[in-house]
């Protein structure tokens, strides 16, 4: 399994002119923790950031200037990304060795294809997880019939 085949390629993304207000309405709007940040060179969205809930919490001691602050005073521009042909495993090992748990997937040219979150993750283990253990179920109902 891939990045491009697990992510979120509804991605929520904004410029980092963009003013911190604007941005945490994006959010909310669309009920996500982040917003993907990009520059449009010929036409294709690059991510060059993220702008997370918590960057904006981490703001809190510049809220006084928050309607005049923009994403790039805020956005965390050591951006972790993840090709689409990456598998699921590196992607995960490179979440966790970079402490991030929102990863932008991208395409060959760099430009932004999804997103893809911890919560993500978790969801289609929980339902792996349940296949299995269904599959456990109907062979043990199957041996006890057999053993009647």
């Amino acid at each position: 399994m891939t990045a491009g085949e697990v992510c979120n390629r509804q991605v929520v993304f904004t410029r980092p002119d963009t003013s911190i207000v604007d941005a945490v309405d994006l959010m909310k709007a669309h009920h996500v923790g982040d917003v993907v940040v990009v520059r449009e060179p010929d036409g294709e969205r690059v991510p060059i950031g993220i702008l997370t809930d918590r960057d904006v919490a981490l703001a809190v001691d510049r809220l006084l200037r928050l309607p005049r602050l923009r994403v790039a005073d805020v956005m965390s521009v050591e951006l972790v990304t993840s090709p689409e042909s990456d598998s699921l495993y590196d992607v995960l090992k490179k979440m966790q060795s970079h402490g991030v748990r929102r990863l932008p997937v991208i395409n060959d040219r760099g430009g932004l294809e999804g997103i893809l979150t911890f919560d993500d993750v978790i969801e289609l283990l929980s339902e792996e997880l349940t296949d299995l253990a269904k599959l456990v179920a109907k062979e043990q109902k199957r041996e006890r019939e057999v053993a009647r």
